[in-house]
């Protein structure tokens, strides 16, 4: 019995079964030496067995701190610019995998000889210098033939290439000092539109951009470039935040469009756009616009109203996708290409109709052979076009982005051409036969004094004539029948006045 009075809980058990013979004050017997043993050996049952507890820690995945630890000593003064410690995205150090694209092979089959020339170079310690110089002209030749050829839909294909630097890419390139800034402070950060502060030449901008990812993982945690309501409501906080700040916008459209799904379309998906939309409009800081991939649809315009938007040479812009657009009128996904060429949706025709305020070159094969370059480009453009805007007063900016999308579209007044006015399509509502002159029947004379108007109150004068019973025809008016009826309703109507 001492073995359990370590136990608070137990020890009030042990006074209370000490001692048989015992009894209380109140003169009440103690419970019998049965029940002592009964609650003894319960007792002596929890703490025979010792009960040992200890904890492991599994190796695993780190954590988001510890891949991205915050430094001891933080300083504002960093060469590098880029505050990698406020950010999980981290410049890929591991070459990406060659993608070939269905119209470069024959640049694939050229660098392949030129590989197998540098190879034997080295083995037998020839000197082929001059076969491998003519065949990198060669090369250099058949990619700016090649490049500058491009059918749309191949164009689409170089916009949508999985090596094509992002938006946080062209970023990290062009910018001093870049943070990234989360939330949109209603519950949620989207992780396919990223927003943050930068600042390029000593100005501060207000950046926004698409994000796609760099492999299959990424593309599944920033849903492949496809924003939700909460993208959007983030976009416009940061945008609210710039124009209270007098921070100049820079957007990057890089999406195949909003995401299409059940919950987006329950949390407002088409609100969040439109009040995008309509707050743009009233944005009194500078917005220039760069699609750096493909532009679709109502996602990408919800970033995109700007005073100036600049595309890069092999990027696309459109209202619907060529394989969703041949899908609907050709009823085939195959006629993409014939659907691309009647979209138009390429940088240099979108130029033509004034949409594009200018195309911006890319390096030689695309912007994924060469990000650096592409980023610089790119840099050289938005500066040039920011300091004309940065000119004007808040007044001014907003007009000139009205003016901007009130010009856009060509139209051209004229008189319906007579062929084609006298060629359209036949009415497909069948024509009515003419109505033959019948003589008014019993029923139809009834139903005409009948007759009450819609807009007649429910206490106004009922005008409602007593029914003429059909059968009443074959009645002779001779008949004493008829008499007595009639002088029925004569004394009826009589004392009803």
């Amino acid at each position: 019995m001492n073995s359990c009075a370590f136990s608070p809980a137990l020890h009030y058990c042990h006074t209370r079964c000490e001692s048989p013979s015992s009894s209380s004050s109140n003169g009440v017997a103690a419970p019998p030496l049965v029940a002592e043993r009964s609650i003894v050996r319960v007792f002596q049952r929890s703490v025979v067995a010792p009960v040992f507890m200890g904890a492991k820690i599994r190796k695993g995945k780190k954590g988001r701190e510890i891949e991205y630890p915050w430094p001891e000593n933080v300083s504002g003064d960093l060469k590098d610019g880029y505050l990698s410690y406020l950010s999980s995205f981290k410049p890929s150090s591991i070459k990406p995998k060659p993608f070939i694209l269905p119209f470069e092979r024959p640049i694939v089959e050229i660098e392949k000889k030129i590989a197998e020339v540098r190879d034997l170079a080295k083995e037998t310690g020839m000197d082929f210098s001059e076969q491998i110089l003519e065949l990198e002209k060669k090369y250099e030749q058949v990619v700016k033939d090649l490049y500058a050829q491009l059918t749309p839909i191949q164009r689409l294909s170089v916009a949508r290439h999985p090596n094509r630097p992002t938006f946080l890419d062209h970023v990290i390139n062009i910018t001093d000092k870049w943070v990234e800034l989360h939330g949109d402070r209603a519950g949620y950060d989207d992780p396919a539109i990223v927003t943050g502060i930068g600042s390029i030449d000593g100005i501060t901008f207000m950046f926004i951009g698409h994000q796609k990812g760099r492999n299959t993982k990424e593309n599944i945690h920033r849903n492949f470039a496809m924003p939700t309501p909460h993208g959007y409501r983030k976009a416009l906080r940061m945008m609210k935040h710039a124009d209270h700040h007098g921070f100049p916008i820079i957007s990057f459209i890089d999406t195949p469009g909003a995401y299409a799904e059940r919950q987006s379309e329950e949390k407002g998906q088409g609100e969040a756009i439109a009040h995008n939309l309509r707050s743009m409009f009233g944005l009194k800081v500078p917005v220039v616009t760069v699609v750096i991939g493909e532009g679709g649809s109502g996602g990408a315009l919800a970033i995109g109203c700007c005073n100036k938007m600049l595309m890069l040479e092999n990027s696309v812009y459109y209202v619907a996708s060529p394989e969703a657009c041949a899908a609907i009128l050709y009823k085939s996904a195959k006629a993409a290409p014939k659907a691309a060429e009647k979209l138009k949706i390429t940088a240099q025709e979108l130029r033509k109709f004034k949409i594009s305020d200018e195309v911006i070159p890319e390096p030689l094969g695309g912007a994924h052979t060469d990000p650096f370059e592409a980023s610089k480009l790119i840099k050289n453009a938005v500066m040039k076009h920011m300091h004309e805007l940065l000119k004007m007063s808040p007044d001014e900016v907003k007009r000139d982005r009205i003016a901007k999308f009130r010009a856009v579209g060509l139209w051209q007044d004229g008189e319906l051409d007579t062929y084609r006015k006298r060629n359209m399509k036949k009415r497909d509502a069948p024509i009515p036969e003419p109505l033959s002159i019948v003589a008014p029947s019993l029923q139809t004379f009834e139903s005409s004094l009948n007759y009450k108007p819609e807009n007649m109150k429910g206490d106004d004068v009922d005008f409602k004539l007593p029914s003429l019973s059909p059968k009443s025809e074959n009645i002779k008016r001779d008949d004493p029948k008829v008499d007595k009826i009639d002088t029925v309703n004569a004394s009826s109507n009589h004392n009803s006045f």
